[in-house]
């Protein structure tokens, strides 16, 4: 299908708009898969906050110019989806998820921070727990001291208020 040049400079703007918001850019080729499949992986990926988007390779190359995701435009090559996260797992994550469901779905890298990430480091950012979860654990880990320190104290408490009762619970011998 081709677009007239309003049009292609509204998608331009439009994923100027999603990268300049996102951390992390995952590219992958999505050549023969069904169009139930892709509706699903889209579904996912809307509930995870990610933006994945069928772009022309040269429009997309355009739009990420001068931006963090310049680094993979030299990847931009074939039938590919992009996906844009603003959280900087989750892109990462629901393509990986997808793929090791779906073998027609291959990643072929991404961006994070500036630097382009290969297979292998889309991969291990998908490993990463999401913010949610890290958040968790370090209030786990900050709660864990305090709460060893209570049952202690309580165990002391206990112990001294067994050792004071003691005494007096014994009949005094007139």
């Amino acid at each position: 299908m081709s677009l007239n040049r309003s049009e292609k400079e509204a998608v331009i703007s439009e994923v100027t708009s999603l990268a300049a918001k996102a951390q992390t850019l995952v590219i992958a080729e999505y050549r023969g898969i069904t169009v139930a499949d892709m509706t699903k992986l889209r579904v996912e990926a809307r509930s995870k906050g990610v933006s994945l988007s069928v772009l022309k390779n040269t429009l997309a190359r355009r739009a990420v110019a001068g931006s963090q995701f310049d680094v993979v435009a030299d990847q931009m090559t074939g039938p590919l989806i992009y996906g844009f996260s603003e959280d900087a797992v989750a892109a990462a994550k629901v393509v990986a998820d997808f793929s090791k469901t779906n073998d027609k779905l291959v990643i072929r890298g991404g961006a994070f921070g500036g630097k382009a990430l290969d297979v292998n480091g889309v991969k291990q950012l998908a490993n990463i727990p999401s913010k949610e979860v890290l958040l968790a654990q370090i209030c786990g880990l900050l709660m864990s001291p305090m709460s060893r320190t209570a049952v202690v104290l309580g165990a002391l408490a206990a112990k001294k208020g067994e050792g004071a009762a003691a005494p007096a619970a014994e009949p005094v011998a007139a």
